[in-house]
């Protein structure tokens, strides 16, 4: 996983940062995507990721209202 890593790290940085200081004509640019999915890309995976925050925090909560509540009953019954 550590590997893994250091190659997305690597193949972004060099995609985001350095790859505007290459000629436009350079072979380099044929292996990346448009600049502009270096920004929606992050973005989009964030999004996601907070999505998935989100439901996880709110399907857990519910969760435990739940428990609560059956709770209750059973000691008013």
């Amino acid at each position: 996983m550590l590997l893994a890593a250091s190659v997305v790290f690597v193949y972004y940085t060099t995609w985001a940062i350095f790859l505007p200081f290459f000629d436009p004509s350079s072979q380099i640019h044929d292996l990346f995507p448009p600049r502009e999915w270096a920004v929606r890309l992050p973005a989009f995976i964030l999004v996601v990721g907070l999505t998935g925050i989100g439901f996880f925090i709110g399907n857990t909560v519910l969760k435990e209202k739940r428990k609560a509540a059956q709770k209750a009953r059973l000691r008013t019954a």
